[in-house]
Formats: structure tokens, C-alpha cells, sequence
């Protein structure tokens, strides 16, 4: 075997001897949608690994945490989306931001009502980039950052009446990995999670019919629906440390679902 330059030697024994610690201690973390749901999950987890936490959500409330405050802001409005990421970046520095807020509105495609394409394309998408723009800018002056975007089981496949979610989330995650390919050497980790099927809110509908509930679990290999948590545990990889050479991922977190 060749012999390693020593800067490479020296780089492998300390990557390999590496604390690869889920520690947020120290950062601040931006999450949207954080007052239910998967965001309050990964809220919860990442203010037990020592981060703070800022919301930008829609209700009023959310998690009772010294380390937690909250801006509210509409996400289909882009001034009032501006106006909560200039006013968070007022008054903190931001290590980390979780795009985690969506809708789905469903209308079968030939009835698709183009107002609500626009409302779904708009919060799933365009809010999104505009904040991955706002926060990442300070990340890249400052060479450093991490920026985790939502996906989901239908930026692989189509699904049924929800067509204007599925070409957000599919757009969703083409803009993960070009941003990465721009910002990886500048320091700005890019990745995104793709939940499968998870008992949320979004999901009450698809619960309640025992038909597709059921067809939906026994595709699943893991043999039953997704938790928050399972989508938190997630994130706090993809914020911490041990992803650091992680650029551009999609990341299926869905309990085997496309492997079947």
C-alpha cells in the first residue's frame, strides 16, 4: 500500500479518533413549524442536546423551555417571512436551520384550484428558499452552518391528489443538492430529510381510512407508521457533528418504505 502524505496521515488518525457527539451546546437552531408536530419533536430533542431553539410558526405557544422563544410569522406571506428571519438575525447568530413547516392541500389534478397550487408551491418552496437564503448568507461570511430541509416520500414518487405537494417536495429536493453543490467548500452543510409515512396531523385523513391505513403499514417493513421523534432523531444527525461530510443528502427516514 502506498505510503500517506503525512497531512493526510495526521487527518485519518484524528477522524478516526473523533467524538462524534450529538452536542448542540452553544448553538442556535431556527425550526419552522416548531409548535406541533415533527418540528416540536425536533425542537424538543435538539433543547436536550443543548441548543437554543427560536420558532418561526403560526400559532402562539409552543414548548415552556428557558433556551425557547418563538417569532410568529405567516409562511405563505413573504413579507412576513422576511420580516421574522431579519428580526431573528437581528438579534442572534444562527448555527442552524430546519425548514420543516409544509401544507398539502389535495384536489384531484383536472380540479386543481391554481390559487391553491400557488399557497402549497409557495410554503413548501418558495418560503423555503427565501430562507435558506436569509440565514445562509451570515453562515457563509462566517464559514460555517447547517441547513436541514424537509423532503418527503413524494419527491421520489407521485402519490394521488396531491400533486401540487409532490412537485414542492420534488423541487424540494433538486434545491437540497444544488445548494450544496454551491455551498459545501464554503462550509455550509445542505441536506434534507424525507419522512416516510408519519402519524401527524397532515396525516389525519390517510389514519382514519382503515383501508389505505392498512395498505400503507403492510408495505412498511418496519410494520407500523413513523413517530415525530423517528424524524428527530434525524435532524439532530444532520445537525451535529458526526454528519459534517454530509453535502446534498435526501435522506429517507420511513421505516423501509422504498426499499420494498
Amino acid at each position: 500500500m502506498p505510503e500517506q502524505p503525512a497531512a493526510v496521515e495526521n487527518e485519518l488518525q484524528a477522524a478516526a479518533t473523533a467524538d462524534f457527539q450529538a452536542n448542540l451546546t452553544g448553538k442556535t437552531a431556527v425550526i419552522t413549524g416548531a409548535s406541533s408536530g415533527i418540528g416540536r419533536a425536533i425542537a424538543e430533542l435538539f433543547l436536550g442536546n443543548g441548543a437554543t431553539v427560536i420558532g418561526i410558526q403560526r400559532r402562539d405557544g409552543g414548548i415552556d423551555h428557558p433556551r425557547y422563544s418563538h417569532v410568529a410569522a405567516d409562511l405563505a406571506s413573504p413579507g412576513s417571512v422576511a420580516h421574522a428571519a431579519n428580526h431573528i438575525l437581528g438579534h442572534h447568530h444562527v448555527d442552524i436551520l430546519v425548514n420543516n413547516a409544509g401544507i398539502n392541500i389535495r384536489h384531484g389534478f383536472e380540479e386543481f384550484v391554481l390559487d391553491d397550487w400557488d399557497t402549497v408551491l409557495q410554503v413548501n418552496l418558495r418560503t423555503v428558499a427565501e430562507l435558506i437564503q436569509l440565514f445562509g448568507r451570515p453562515m457563509l461570511e462566517r464559514g460555517s452552518g447547517t441547513i436541514i430541509n424537509m423532503a418527503s416520500m413524494l419527491s421520489f414518487f407521485g402519490g394521488f391528489t396531491a400533486s401540487a405537494y409532490a412537485a414542492s417536495k420534488g423541487a424540494v429536493g433538486q434545491l437540497t443538492k444544488s445548494v450544496a453543490n454551491e455551498w459545501a467548500a464554503r462550509g455550509v452543510n445542505v441536506n434534507a430529510i424525507a419522512p416516510g409515512f408519519i402519524a401527524t396531523e397532515m396525516n389525519t385523513a390517510l389514519l382514519a381510512d382503515e383501508t389505505r391505513e392498512r395498505q400503507i403499514r403492510e408495505r412498511i417493513p418496519a410494520g407500523r407508521w413513523g413517530r415525530p421523534a423517528d424524524i428527530a432523531g434525524a435532524a439532530l444527525f444532520l445537525a451535529s457533528d458526526a454528519s459534517r461530510y454530509l453535502h446534498g443528502v435526501v435522506l429517507p427516514v420511513d421505516g423501509g418504505y422504498l426499499s420494498r
